[in-house]
């Protein structure tokens, strides 16, 4: 299957929260599963030289852009099996940052706009368009319209991706024409018209062929206005197409074991090595050293829906307990002249380090023992992921991808502790339980530690329910699998053959006696078989000796018959039997034959013999009356 996968922003790229990471990982493993996947991004004047010294140059183009005509470069860099291609347009992408420009809205339509026209300059038939977000919100109405008029693009389908809902991409409605190059048309409430302005999310999830979110709680949350931001209702429309898949972590890059950016490495059944990266992270950040006082960690955005307003107004309750205390991020100052004021406040005790710094958040991860998450609203998260990997159990509000993923203490397989309210004492009484467990229960520890770092949060899954929802959309036929159910199948079909075994060697011993005598008695066999009809009724008491009777019939020397059949009761039959067996029965014996043979069976022995002797009369000469 072709897939074009888009995104604003790519790790290891361009990278300012979680979208990155997902661009750069789900599209490796669909790759890896057999798909023939590009990831589409713009290319930022942020893309590092060691990335930019391995592109190459394909093509340019103008773009159509309503009344407007920009270049639009397109490099390609290929790495493994999967292709990354950068659009180029220094006047949109040539900044310092990637968000928050007045023109944003300009920006990004030409990006969805370049994401449509690619496929058809680079002659390749995407199976399914990807797009994440609200700035690549306008690619399923482009798609609407250019799926019938450009072949390149015919029976392709779109799937639209909800990160984030606060962030919906909303303009006047002047734009609809003038900068978006739409029709009025797509001015309607089932399409872009939202309080009388453009909508671009919501046009998104109209148009698309199938919405997914990020994890299968939010999609559930999304119903609720405290959740949905407004879109509540166009949710509630679109739920039939809608799933949430809960995004997934790359195992290899956050592995303990590995020690890449720790002190030293650990794993699930060996932990010395985490005292040591605790060690490290008190020193780094200013920290008193102590290894029995548990650390609590924060790394996130510092911003209001993330929580942080609940650990604002109970920093003193949590640093009444006996803990240390990090913070690492940025955002709103007045939440970042709180910690500014706690460090000074709880020297050695409180550190915030008001940056974001990638082998910092390494050291935290594997130095800290508890992380903090009380987020009002988390799409799905990856910081708890992370932390439970590295043996940091975390504390969360039961919201979102944080519901889905951490196991509440005292739960079986239980990862962490949750708490449901939005509520600063709730989460400081849970905190306080996590503390108390820390100090009182080494081994329950150590059990919520090992499986948190044991859960399997790569993204095989993912990807596989990504693959189903493409697969359905488009309507292709997933490439039968041999099933691990079918090998065995051979193994079980020699139970029946040792049944079978004694009863074929049975059979088989006759016919290796009865070939000599196949030749004469073939005219035989076809006279026994009118003296044969009346035995019906005796035969049917042994119904399994049936079908050998007619191999018997063919081979008058049976070797076994004086074995089986008891003697008769007149001693000259035994002395008959004698001669009978050296020398070859003539063809006039051969027609009684079959019928002497019958006697092998106990039941209709006597009266197999007196039917041969009334045609033995004009035989007795030969001396074969009984056989």
């Amino acid at each position: 299957m072709n897939i074009l996968f888009a995104a604003s922003e790519v790790a290891p790229f361009i990278k300012t929260g979680g979208l990155a990471d997902v661009a750069g990982s789900l599209p490796q493993k669909l790759a890896d599963m057999g798909h023939d996947v590009k990831v589409i991004l713009p290319l930022y004047e942020g893309v590092g030289q060691q990335y930019r010294e391995k592109m190459k140059f394909l093509f340019h183009w103008n773009c159509r852009l309503a009344w407007r005509t920009p270049y639009c470069g397109l490099f390609e860099l290929r790495e493994g099996n999967i292709s990354y291609l950068f659009v180029d347009n220094e006047y949109y992408f040539k900044r310092a940052e990637i968000y928050g420009h007045y023109d944003d809205g300009e920006r990004f339509a030409f990006f969805s706009r370049a994401v449509i026209e690619t496929p058809a300059h680079l002659d390749w038939h995407p199976d399914v368009i990807h797009c994440n977000d609200w700035e690549t919100a306008l690619v399923p109405i482009y798609l609407l319209e250019e799926r019938e008029r450009v072949w390149q693009l015919r029976g392709s389908k779109s799937v639209f991706t909800i990160h984030n809902i606060e962030y919906q991409g909303r303009y006047g409605d002047q734009v609809i024409e003038d900068l978006l190059g739409l029709n009025r048309g797509y001015m309607n409430e089932h399409m872009l018209a939202y309080h009388g302005d453009v909508n671009l999310m919501k046009g998104a999830i109209y148009a698309a062929d199938y919405v997914t979110t990020v994890s299968p709680t939010y999609a559930s949350e999304l119903q609720y206005p405290f959740y949905a931001h407004g879109l509540e209702g166009v949710i509630a429309d679109n739920r039939w197409k809608l799933r949430g898949i809960l995004n997934g972590l790359d195992m290899k890059l956050y592995d303990p074991a590995s020690g890449s950016g720790l002190s030293a490495p650990f794993t699930a059944d060996d932990l010395t090595g985490k005292a040591e990266c605790k060690r490290a992270l008190q020193q780094a950040v200013g920290l008193r050293e102590d290894p029995d006082v548990p650390i609590i960690a924060c790394v996130s955005r510092l911003v209001k829906h993330k929580g942080f307003e609940l650990v604002a107004q109970s920093i003193h309750d949590i640093m009444g307990m006996n803990v240390q205390m990090v913070v690492l991020g940025t955002g709103e100052w007045h939440f970042e002249e709180t910690f500014r004021q706690a460090q000074n406040q709880y020297p050695g005790r409180f550190a915030a380090r008001l940056q974001y710094s990638a082998a910092l958040s390494t050291a935290i991860y594997g130095g800290a023992d508890l992380f903090l998450m009380p987020s009002i609203s988390e799409p799905c998260g990856l910081s708890q992921m992370i932390a439970m990997r590295y043996g940091t159990v975390p504390v969360v509000r039961e919201t979102g991808g944080l519901k889905d993923t951490v196991i509440p203490h005292g739960v079986f397989g239980d990862t962490g502790f949750t708490f449901a309210n939005i509520n600063a004492h709730d989460m400081v009484w849970v905190l306080g339980e996590a503390v108390g467990l820390y100090y009182n229960d080494k081994e329950s520890w150590r059990v919520l530690q090992r499986n948190g770092m044991t859960r399997d949060f790569s993204w095989d899954a993912p990807a596989r329910e990504y693959e189903d929802v493409y697969y359905q959309i488009t309507g292709i036929p997933r490439p039968i699998e041999p099933s691990p159910e079918t090998e065995p199948e051979p193994a079980a079909e020699p139970a029946p053959q040792v049944e079978t075994q004694p009863a074929q060697a049975e059979a088989k011993a006759p016919a290796k006696e009865k070939k000599p005598a196949r030749k004469p008695a073939a005219k035989a066999e076809k006279k026994a078989a009118e003296p044969k009809k009346p035995r019906k009724m005796e035969k049917a008491a042994a119904p399994e000796a049936a079908p050998e009777a007619p191999k018997a019939m063919e081979a008058a020397p049976a070797p076994k018959a004086p074995e089986q059949v008891p003697a008769p009761a007149t001693p000259k039959a035994e002395a008959e039997k004698a001669p009978k067996q050296e020398a070859p029965a003539p063809k006039a014996e051969a027609g009684e034959a079959p019928k002497q043979e019958e006697p092998e069976k106990e039941a209709p022995a006597p009266k197999a013999e007196k039917k041969p002797a009334r045609g033995a009369r004009a035989k007795k000469p030969e001396g074969t009356a009984k056989s």
